[in-house]
């Protein structure tokens, strides 16, 4: 499917403020970009770099008064999300050396604390991506998808103790009983078509089967219409803005995901 992504911030900056920004989307296995869209205003120099887990940032030093991001996109994605019940368990010593972060513990999600539940929530699945799904299926269950209800990201410890949270912290929790049956496990951010309430999302994605798979445990049904902007370790590495100053919110944030007839356009970039 064709989807058109945008994302709309505005910020009273009252003194000038260094930003790190992770808003443009990628072309990869799962969606191409087609045409982009980037405004800032005022018009100020912006320099962009590729992180460690390869997500375009863009650094820049935002002036006072108001401060706003215009970001949008043409993707292709797909219409359904691969699935794959079954799918082997991948050898620690078989897995490639970029995957191989994505098994340990990291700020938000303490993969050495759950190894005892999660070998319970899988007892008798098949090693791999059978264990995943036993994993999402009792998230679904177990933790209350709660979203809007808060802004602060939160350990899958706290997520487990408290039972709910907002997408981000369900994913938190998958990625760390993952992780601690071996098997990697990264969050990614970006955007998913009918979301209800609409906002930026997160879900996550395992390492089996010799490929990534999407899992997403606030969906109660796995669909198309995916579209990333960031993959990391947790929260702390996918963050669509990082400020560095004085601790503001937008006070204004507005995203948008529509389907569109991509036929009648002619694919172009203008950034």
């Amino acid at each position: 499917m064709w989807l058109h992504t945008s994302c709309d911030l505005t910020f009273n900056i009252e003194v000038p403020t260094p930003f790190v920004l992770m808003l443009r989307p990628q072309s990869g296995v799962q969606q191409w970009i087609a045409f982009e869209e980037y405004r800032i205003v005022p018009t100020i120099p912006v320099f962009e770099f590729i992180d460690n887990y390869g997500n375009f940032c863009q650094r820049l030093i935002a002036p006072p008064g108001d401060f706003a991001i215009f970001t949008a996109a043409d993707v292709m994605t797909s219409d359904y999300i691969d699935q794959a019940p079954g799918a082997e368990f991948v050898e620690i010593q078989n897995l490639p050396n970029n995957v191989l972060c994505y098994l340990l513990p990291s700020r938000y999600c303490e993969s050495d604390s759950f190894s005892q539940m999660a070998g319970e929530i899988t007892a008798g699945k098949k090693l791999g991506y059978d264990q995943v799904s036993a994993i999402v299926e009792w998230l679904r269950a177990r933790i209350r998808f709660e979203p809007n209800r808060n802004n602060m990201p939160v350990s899958a410890k706290e997520v487990n103790v408290r039972g709910w949270g907002v997408c981000r912290d369900l994913s938190h929790l998958g990625i760390a009983l993952c992780r601690s049956l071996s098997i990697p496990a990264r969050m990614v951010v970006g955007y998913l078509y009918e979301l209800e309430p609409m906002d930026l999302h997160a879900w996550f994605e395992v390492y089996v089967g010799e490929r990534w798979y999407t899992f997403d445990a606030t969906q109660v049904e796995m669909k198309g219409g995916y579209v990333a902007l960031g993959y990391g370790r947790d929260a702390a590495d996918v963050a669509v803005y990082n400020q560095f100053g004085p601790g503001l919110q937008p006070i204004s944030q507005q995203i948008n995901v529509v389907q569109i007839n991509h036929q009648s356009k002619t694919p172009h970039a203008a950034l």
